[in-house]
């Protein structure tokens, strides 16, 4: 065996992310056995898993964190075209632009004293557990492709999503449930599809990809045994398949029927693992308040609360997409629908993970793929369009400083001026918060050294680091 095919993750095994050794026996199947210490991993890790809150369709930083005056007081007037000139629009391109002020209030909050809009009321109850950073830039301006940049790095198909990257890198803490997940729920405006791919593995080997759950109805397609099928039938059938896959591999040594091999045992291990799982109505009452959560009805509620247990169960990436976020008109409307479905789970979501002594290891980050325009458009109300040079998001948890706001965007919120943070940025800090050094975390993919945080420079948002 080669040197290429060391093992990286078997030195996890004894070290302080605590992977079982089932777990190890699940990840070993790829390669042989372990020498050395991987040069990726960092001394120490302040976060063991990430759960990642994506508001999908893009929502208005002008009307949640960036609280912008001067946008109030040219309200209605031409927009400046010194802000927009030569800049990447949507589907205002080639129209006249006049200046949207905000479409809510502001005030400041807690002891950070940071603003946050009236429509979210209980995000500004925590705003001291948050980091909030009002300097976001990306690459693309709509929706799947900005979505695909967003999870890759790139604007390219077929790439590996960051989740998938996170499962390659470190595995999972779990011997019964997938190391990646993703829920999605919708309400709101033109709620926009969201593509697996979004959660693909790409060049990396297929059991890193996201295993996506449903919270209504069978909660992972094809997992279940066909009708007539005990248990132990199935186990026997699993059983008698795994080791004709492994007789055959052992002249082929390929990774893929490697994957399809811990596919099928993990499949079996998961028809007893996740009717647990999802069975919400075993949580206390009052959680199921604070979350709003009603069990089975596919709410955003529900899947921030099946976040908490699936973390708890040794999830390492855990994706929910909320789809309801593109408000081109009918803003205030849409913004009360969004925010009355997401912003009290979210709250409620990490004070779950305070109680339970967990947000400490747990890096949280909320946003969506860019943010909206300065700029008024109207379809059943005032809107606003896509927007990728200055935007807002926020990380909890896992390391991060909370209280703490990063970077500003212009006195229009228009472009970010004032420490930019790049998509590849927050990147680049998610994986130093897990331990990862993102320049040396690469794969060898067509002759290149291929990496989540990409080749030009990303750098770890110290301003934020604990």
């Amino acid at each position: 065996m080669s040197p290429i095919q060391i093992n990286r993750r078997a030195f996890l095994a004894g070290s302080g992310l605590s992977l079982g050794s089932a777990a190890l026996n699940f990840l070993m199947a790829e390669s042989g056995p372990m020498h050395e210490r991987p040069s990726y991993l960092l001394p120490t890790a302040k976060a063991k898993r990430v759960i990642f809150l994506c508001m999908a369709g893009g929502p208005s930083h002008l009307e949640t964190f960036d609280y912008k005056p001067k946008l109030d007081e040219i309200n209605g007037k031409p927009m400046p075209e010194s802000f927009t000139k030569g800049q990447p629009i949507a589907q205002l391109q080639g129209k006249a632009l006049k200046v949207q002020g905000h479409l809510t209030k502001f005030k400041r909050y807690g002891k950070s004293g940071q603003y946050v809009s009236d429509f979210l009321p209980w995000t500004a109850k925590m705003v001291d557990d948050l980091a909030i950073v009002r300097s976001m830039v990306t690459e693309q301006i709509n929706h799947d492709p900005a979505h695909t940049f967003m999870n890759t790095g790139t604007g390219l198909n077929g790439r590996p999503s960051m989740g998938a990257w996170v499962n390659y890198g470190l595995g999972s803490e779990s011997k019964d449930l997938p190391g990646f997940v993703v829920m999605t729920s919708v309400g709101g405006r033109n709620p926009q599809p969201i593509a697996s791919r979004q959660w693909g593995a790409g060049f990396l080997p297929s059991r890193h990809q996201g295993v996506e759950f449903n919270s209504s109805g069978d909660p992972v397609h094809y997992v279940g045994n066909p009708a007539g099928t005990s248990a132990e039938t199935q186990g026997k059938l699993v059983e008698a398949i795994t080791a004709l896959d492994h007789h055959r591999n052992k002249s082929i040594n390929d990774p893929e029927t490697a994957t399809r091999i811990a596919a099928y045992e993990m499949a079996f291990r998961m028809q007893s693992s996740i009717p647990d799982l999802m069975n919400v109505s075993k949580e206390p009452q009052h959680v199921l308040d604070m979350y709003g959560a009603k069990p089975g009805d596919g709410s955003y509620a529900s899947n921030c609360l099946l976040a908490r247990r699936l973390a708890e169960r040794g999830v390492r990436f855990i994706h929910l997409y909320h789809r309801g976020w593109d408000h081109h008109g009918g803003l205030v409307k849409y913004m009360n629908t969004c925010c009355g479905l997401t912003d009290k789970p979210t709250w409620a979501l990490i004070q779950d993970l305070k109680q339970r002594d967990m947000l400490k290891d747990t890096l949280v980050v909320w946003g969506g793929e860019f943010g909206r325009t300065p700029m008024f458009q109207g379809k059943g109300g005032a809107g606003r369009d896509h927007h990728v040079k200055g935007f807002s998001m926020w990380m909890a948890g896992g390391g991060i400083k909370g209280g703490v706001g990063y970077g500003e965007t212009d006195e229009l919120g228009y472009h970010a001026e004032k420490e930019v943070v790049h998509v590849r940025d927050l990147h680049a800090t998610m994986l130093h918060q897990l331990g990862i050094d993102h320049n040396r975390f690469s794969v060898k993919h067509q002759g290149l050294d291929t990496k989540l945080t990409g080749v030009e420079k990303a750098r770890v948002i110290k301003g934020i680091v604990a």
